[in-house]
């Protein structure tokens, strides 16, 4: 099963790297999960189509996201919402002609050094997502708090949030499996 990732945060010691980073770690028997990069992608801009065709890593992002088996978004929060580079890899994506995320089984990830671990970050995510068809697992949402006390070494450390991970990958998989 290949899964996509795609890490709303830049900087490369995030905590939401982190966190995204150590998925593939405790994954589920035969879930491969691959980052894919965002931060180069140009601003949504119809003008930057060519002949009808959007800049080359445009079309790549959408044919790994609709080759994949299902995507995961990893975002911290800035101002109570998900980061700008998310919103523009999803804009250039729904609306490639492949519709990548029509129908792909989507697990959203928030972290927060704060209490409320990233929740409205989560919330806006599935606004938007929703319209682009993404369908999403149940069972309450991935929304890590206080997550600078969980990271040592680059990865989540913490025994608790990487079972909490890692329940929700296998909801991931079983989605993945029905839908497919």
């Amino acid at each position: 099963m290949k899964i996509v990732g795609l890490i709303g945060s830049l900087r490369k010691a995030a905590f939401t790297r982190q966190m995204m980073e150590t998925l593939p770690e405790i994954a589920p028997e035969g879930m491969q999960i691959e980052m894919a990069q965002i931060g180069h992608l140009p601003f949504y801009d119809e003008d930057l189509r060519v002949e009808g065709e959007a800049p080359a890593d445009v079309r790549a992002l959408s044919r790994k996201i609709a080759e994949a088996d299902g995507l995961i978004i990893g975002s911290p929060e800035y101002n109570r919402s998900f980061p700008a580079v998310i919103k523009n890899a999803i804009d250039w994506v729904s609306k490639e002609p492949e519709k990548a995320l029509m129908g792909k089984p989507t697990l959203i990830a928030t972290q927060s050094p704060g209490q409320l671990g990233g929740i409205l970050s989560n919330y806006h995510l599935r606004q938007v997502l929703s319209v682009s068809g993404a369908v999403f697992i149940t069972g309450g949402e991935v929304a890590i708090t206080r997550i600078g006390e969980k990271v040592a070494d680059g990865r989540v450390s913490d025994p608790e949030t990487r079972d909490y991970l890692r329940s929700h990958l296998d909801k991931l998989a079983d989605l993945s499996r029905r839908q497919g």
